[in-house]
C-alpha cells in the first residue's frame, strides 16, 4: 500500500507518527503550542538524516564515515549544510544519536544545539534558534525533560532522509498539526496545504527548463517551488551539467516562512524567500514595477473575503501603483485579485498554474451581468490568457472536502491553442485515503499527459472554443462542459443553481427559435 502513491497509506503513517509525537507531551502545553516544540525537533531530525546522507555519499569513496566527517569539517562546501554534532563513534552511530542520547539538562542542551546549528548555517539564523526548550512560566518548565525525552524518542522512530519521505515533510507535518488543533477547538485553520500530487501535476505541466525563474507569491512552506525544481531535475539527462532553477517566494505567516527557508536549506536550492503580505507589499520588484518570472505557481487562500484585509477596496485595485490589476476589482472575493497579481508577475513568455476553489471558475455567470468577479474572468478569456482548467477530485485538501481547480495561464499560447481553453475533469481520478483522498501515480500520469496533448477524451477532457465559453457567460468550470455521469462529484449549490438558470435561459431561447421557424412555415 505504501508504494501505491505519494500520499495514501504513506501519509497515514506520517500523520500517526506526528500525532503520537504530539501525544507524548500531552498536558505539557496547550495543544496550539505543540507544533512550536515538535516542528523544530522534526526539522533537526530531518537535518541530521540528510546530513548523514551526505556523509554516507562521501564515505563511499573514503571507505570510512570518520574520514568523511573529518574531510567535511575541513571543507564544508562538500555538503549542502554543516552540522556541528559529533557522534562518539561515527562508524556505528548516526548524527541524530547525539540528540537522542541526551540524558540530563535536555531542554538547555537541545536549545544550545539548535543555536549552534544556526550559528554554523546563516540561512537558519532566526529560524530554528527561536525556541527555548528550557523556558519556564511562573517558575514551572513549559515542557520538562521527561516529556521532552519522550518527544525526541518518538520522533526518532521515523527516518527522514532524502529518499525516506516526500520533499516537503516539514510543510506536511505543520499542516497536519494545524488541522488537528483546529478540529480540536472547533475552528477552521484557514490554511490550505497543497497536496503533494497536486503540486506534482502543476510542476509537470509547467515543465520548467534549467535556469528559469520560478515564483510563488504565497509560498507557504515552499512545496510548490521545490516540486518544480525536482521535476526539472528528473527530466534532465544523467551526468549532464545544467543550472538549477532560481526560486522566489513570499509568505505572510512568520512560522510558515521559516519552514520555507528550512526547506531551501535541506534541498540546497537557490531560493529567495521573503516575508510579508504580497498583496499589500510585494517584495520582488524592479524599480516601479513587479519583477517578472518565467513560471508562477500558487495556491492562495480560497474565497478570501476582502473584508479580512482592511486596506482592500475597489479603489485599491484600480489605483495600484504597480498597475498589477488590469482587469479591475474582483468584487468581494480576492481570488481573481491574486490571479491578476500572478499575471502581472509573468514575463512575456510566462506561464502560471494557480489552485483555486471551483467557484472561481463560474461565480457571476448566468443572470448577473454586472458581477465584478465574472467581469475579471471575462477579461482573461477575451485576452486569450487561460490555457486550461483541471477540475480536481474531492477531499484532497486539508480543512475542506471541496475539490478545487487548477487554472493554467499562458502569455504565449501556440497558434493551434488560440481562442480555445482545455478543460479536464479529474473528479474520478482518486483513491480513498485516511483521512484524505489521494491521486495515484498512474492518475497523475494520465492527467498530465492528457493535458499536454490537448485532445478530446470522452468523459474526461475537452477542448472548448471561446465562442462556447462566451455563450455560457464565461463559465470555465469543466463540470459545465464535461459530463462524467456515474461519478458523484462535489459541486457548490450556487454553481448548480446558476447552471440550472443558464439551462432554463437556453431552453427559452431554443423555444423562441422553434416558434419563429414554425411561424415562417405558417404552422
Amino acid at each position: 500500500m505504501t508504494k501505491n502513491n505519494g500520499n495514501g497509506e504513506k501519509v497515514k503513517s506520517m500523520e500517526s507518527w506526528i500525532w503520537d509525537a504530539a501525544c507524548s507531551i500531552h498536558g505539557a502545553v496547550d495543544a496550539p503550542k505543540y507544533k512550536e516544540y515538535i516542528l523544530p525537533i522534526v526539522f533537526v531530525k530531518r537535518l541530521c538524516d540528510v546530513f548523514d546522507d551526505e556523509i554516507d555519499r562521501i564515505a563511499e569513496k573514503r571507505k570510512s564515515r570518520t574520514k568523511a566527517l573529518q574531510l567535511v569539517e575541513r571543507d564544508r562546501t562538500l555538503v549542502r549544510f554543516y552540522l556541528p554534532l559529533k557522534p562518539k563513534d561515527p562508524e556505528t552511530e548516526r548524527t541524530w544519536d547525539v540528540i537522542r542520547t541526551l540524558s540530563d539538562k535536555i531542554g538547555q542542551k537541545l536549545t544550545d544545539i539548535l543555536r549552534e546549528i544556526a550559528k554554523e548555517n546563516k540561512d537558519l539564523q532566526g529560524i530554528i534558534d527561536r525556541i527555548d526548550f528550557n523556558a519556564t512560566t511562573h517558575g514551572q518548565r513549559d515542557i520538562d525533560d521527561d516529556r521532552l525525552s519522550k518527544l525526541i524518542e518518538k520522533i526518532a522512530e521515523k527516518p527522514l532522509g532524502l529518499k525516506d519521505v516526500e520533499p516537503d515533510i516539514i510543510g506536511r507535518s505543520y499542516e497536519y498539526l494545524i488541522r488537528k488543533f483546529a478540529e480540536g477547538s472547533g475552528q477552521s485553520a484557514g490554511e490550505f496545504y497543497t497536496p503533494a500530487e497536486v503540486g506534482l501535476i502543476m510542476a509537470k505541466i509547467m515543465d520548467a527548463e534549467p535556469g528559469m525563474k520560478i515564483y510563488d507569491p504565497c509560498c507557504g512552506s515552499g512545496g510548490l517551488l521545490i516540486k518544480c525544481e525536482l521535476e526539472m531535475e528528473n527530466k534532465m539527462p544523467a551526468r549532464k551539467k545544467y543550472p538549477p532553477l532560481k526560486l522566489y517566494g513570499q509568505e505572510f505567516m512568520p512560522s510558515t516562512w521559516a519552514m520555507s527557508k528550512m526547506n531551501m536549506v535541506i534541498h540546497d536550492m537557490e531560493g529567495e524567500i521573503e516575508i510579508g503580505d504580497t498583496l499589500k507589499n510585494p517584495k520582488f520588484k524592479k524599480g516601479n514595477s513587479l519583477q517578472k518570472f518565467d513560471r508562477v505557481v500558487a495556491n492562495p487562500m480560497w474565497n478570501q473575503g476582502r473584508d479580512s484585509l482592511p486596506y482592500i477596496n475597489d479603489d485599491y485595485f484600480i489605483n495600484d501603483e504597480l498597475e498589477r490589476f488590469p482587469a479591475g476589482s474582483p468584487g468581494g472575493k480576492i481570488d481573481w485579485g491574486w490571479v491578476q497579481h500572478i499575471y502581472s508577475s509573468m514575463n512575456e513568455s510566462g506561464k502560471a498554474a494557480v489552485v483555486l476553489d471551483t467557484g472561481a471558475a463560474s461565480r457571476g455567470s448566468g443572470n448577473q451581468s454586472n458581477n465584478k468577479e465574472k467581469n475579471v474572468r471575462k477579461w482573461f478569456i477575451e485576452h486569450d490568457l487561460i490555457e486550461g482548467v483541471i477540475y480536481l477530485p474531492e477531499n484532497l485538501f486539508y480543512n475542506t472536502s471541496a475539490p478545487g481547480i487548477i487554472l493554467f495561464f499562458n502569455k504565449q499560447k501556440p497558434k493551434e491553442r488560440k481562442d480555445k481553453i482545455y478543460l479536464l475533469h479529474a473528479g474520478k481520478e482518486f483513491e480513498k485515503g485516511d483521512p484524505k483522498n489521494y491521486i495515484t501515480p498512474e492518475g497523475i500520469e494520465r492527467i498530465t499527459e492528457t493535458f499536454k496533448q490537448f485532445k478530446n477524451v470522452e468523459k474526461f477532457a475537452r477542448l472548448v472554443d471561446k465562442e462556447k465559453i462566451v455563450k455560457n457567460d464565461y463559465n470555465i468550470s469543466p463540470s459545465r462542459y464535461i459530463q462524467i455521469n456515474d461519478a458523484e462529484t462535489y459541486r457548490p449549490i450556487g454553481e448548480i443553481v446558476k447552471e440550472l438558470n443558464m439551462l432554463e435561459e437556453e431552453a427559452v431561447e431554443i423555444d423562441n427559435e422553434v416558434k419563429n421557424i414554425l411561424k415562417k412555415l405558417g404552422v
